[in-house]
This record gives structure tokens, sequence and C-alpha cells, in this order.
């Protein structure tokens, strides 16, 4: 699984320059995390972490430039940009 996160921590970078690596890589995992827990909810059957990345790409290819926006408007959220000690890339 760490070789998907990585990849995909790398993609959302490239779409955002205002996240750090760290938040980058947290936002992969709670994408990843959401996608599984509700396809199991709704299916119940697993299909794999291909398909969980290629998903995930779509969403980070869709909305990732835009994800701090959405953080920052959140409350639920916004500790994800709270930390002014994350080195940017």
């Amino acid at each position: 699984m760490d070789t998907f996160h990585e990849e995909l921590t790398r993609a959302l970078l490239e779409k955002n320059q205002e996240l750090s690596t760290a938040r980058a890589r947290t936002w992969v995992e709670l994408l990843w995390e959401d996608f599984e827990t509700t396809y199991a909810k709704a299916r119940g059957e697993y299909l794999g972490k291909e398909m969980t990345s290629r998903l995930v790409k779509q969403w980070i290819d869709s909305y990732g430039s835009r994800l701090h926006e959405f953080a920052a408007r959140n409350s639920k959220y916004r500790h994800m940009l709270a930390d002014e000690n994350d080195l940017n890339h």
C-alpha cells in the first residue's frame, strides 16, 4: 500500500502547491480510507488496492488543486492546515 500512497501523494503535490508533503499524504490516506469504508458499507466486497488507487487518483485529478480551500472552509478539516511547522515541497 505504501507504493500506492506515495504515487498518489506525488500526484496531489503536482496538483496543489499549497499543501506540504505531510498534508498531501494525510489527504491521500483520508480519501483512501473514506472510499474503502464507504464502498464496504454499500457493496460489502473488496475490489482491491488498484481500484481504490484509481478512484483516489480521479478525485485528485478533479479536486486536488482545491483541497486546501475545502479544508480552510470546513472546521472539521481546518486542523489539517494549522501546522506551520510543515515544510512545503
